[in-house]
């Protein structure tokens, strides 16, 4: 019987219609504007000035702490400007903005697409190398994975779980990863267990992935500790604690962290930067994104440049559908809508999906009829419905003793609800309000 988490969750349509879509490289853009804030944590520092020559891969803003992540030019050329544009949150942000001149890269990154199996760096090389690369959680959180592998004193990893489920509808960034880069990504997970001192990992991946459930358990047979679990289709089960409890049935308590039960998990696409930055010294400078929608003339999968403008990729793909009513960096069910088609590509940008004005209409919204469906399918045990309720009249303290923290905004919640309630909208409002007062608390 296959996995999967016990509470809650829901089975949204999966529309993968980007599932066979080999990985294209996107053509270069003419200019990009690169964030100095892609990660969870402080931004970067600049350290470059306008006029500057830099190339591809060269370090332009630099950690601004320890969480925090370096960001490097993903192109050759010239600095235009500093300044502020709108980003993927729909807030402007301090951006590098650079004038493409050619492709030339640092001469430290190895250009060759040959694999390099053996691994010949200790515990605190491959940390310096993941620091340096500037690499972060490619499945949306973008926490910096330094960070992730620095387990705190007192506590002890004994599990590395890799997650390559990709339940988000639309997207298939990783599953193509799995398909066409999955020796670079065996080999980036033996890097990961090195540098977390485990001698065991499983890769997660749903079963509406058999080719690469297919294709990686056969490879892990030449790779000591690495086994592949297929799991039953339910959303959100790329969520930690869900993918936790789905494969070793640890539960990771309130308010708790996964190496508080000794896992540590990371995405496939993590995996394979950190191959990358490890074994062939490139930094994190670009990333495969989906960009889909089923009015989108031609769905792909693009390797893309960070900082280049969302609407180059829109482009690639057949151009903007003229009933298009929303653009979404990420997928339907945890993506925010655009508010600018410039604003660019980020380390977090999994996908691209264009909806049709019918798909992002909102009906109305009606009151609660207290059906309790938002409780049920709450993978967290929280109970939307009153989180909403007192977030709507701004009663936080009442919102931090209902575990508002917890939620893991996967918009399960709204996407049941029979009166069109926004909760998932007020539930991120008060989690941010919640999350400040916290942290004030604890600066006093």
């Amino acid at each position: 019987m296959l996995r999967t988490f016990p509470k809650g969750g829901v089975h949204p349509p999966e529309n993968k219609i980007s599932a066979d879509k080999p990985i294209e490289i996107l053509p270069l853009p003419k200019q990009v504007a690169i964030p100095v804030s892609q990660h969870i944590g402080a931004p970067a520092k600049i350290i470059v000035n306008r006029k500057d020559k830099v190339k591809v891969g060269q370090i332009i803003a630099s950690s601004g702490g320890f969480v925090s992540a370096n960001i490097h030019s993903s192109v050759s050329g010239t600095i235009a400007k500093i300044d502020k544009v709108f980003d993927t949150s729909g807030y402007r942000k301090d951006v590098v903005i650079i004038d493409v001149e050619g492709d030339e890269w640092d001469d430290n990154i190895l250009k060759s697409n040959d694999l390099i199996k053996q691994i010949s760096y200790s515990k605190e090389e491959i940390l310096k190398k993941i620091t340096e690369a500037g690499i972060v959680g490619l499945g949306g959180a973008t926490f910096p994975t330094h960070v992730k592998l620095a387990v705190p004193g007192g506590k002890k990893a004994d599990i590395l779980i890799i997650n390559g489920v990709e339940c988000e509808p639309y997207l298939t960034s990783d599953h193509r990863l799995m398909m066409e880069k999955s020796s670079e990504l065996m080999v980036g997970t033996q890097l990961l267990m090195k540098a977390l001192g485990v001698d065991k990992a499983i890769i997660g991946i749903e079963n509406n992935k058999p080719d690469a459930i297919e294709k990686l358990t056969t490879l892990s047979k030449g790779f000591q500790g690495i086994e592949i679990q297929a799991l039953k289709v339910k959303y959100p089960q790329g969520g930690e604690k869900q993918l936790i409890k789905a494969i070793i049935n640890r539960e990771v308590p309130s308010g708790a962290l996964p190496i508080d039960v000794g896992a540590v998990v990371h995405n496939v696409g993590t995996a394979f930067a950190v191959y990358e930055a490890v074994q062939k010294n490139k930094p994190l400078f670009e990333r495969v994104v989906t960009v889909t929608g089923k009015f989108v003339k031609s769905p792909k999968n693009l390797l893309v440049r960070i900082g280049t403008p969302t609407m180059q990729l829109i482009d690639a793909a057949g151009g903007l559908p003229e009933n298009t009513g929303k653009v979404i960096s990420g997928g339907p069910m945890m993506g925010k809508a655009l508010n600018s088609l410039d604003a660019p590509v980020a380390k977090g940008t999994s996908g691209i999906l264009l909806l049709s004005k019918d798909e992002a209409f909102r009906a109305e919204t009606k009151a609660c009829i207290r059906c309790a469906k938002c409780v049920n399918v709450c993978p967290m045990g929280l109970e939307p419905f009153l989180l909403m309720t007192v977030g709507e009249r701004k009663i936080w303290d009442r919102m931090e003793n209902e575990r508002v923290m917890d939620c893991i905004e996967c918009g399960s919640c709204s996407f049941v609800c029979p009166s069109n309630r926004p909760l998932l909208d007020y539930i991120r409002l008060g989690k941010n309000k919640v999350g400040q007062i916290i942290r004030q608390r604890k600066s006093n």
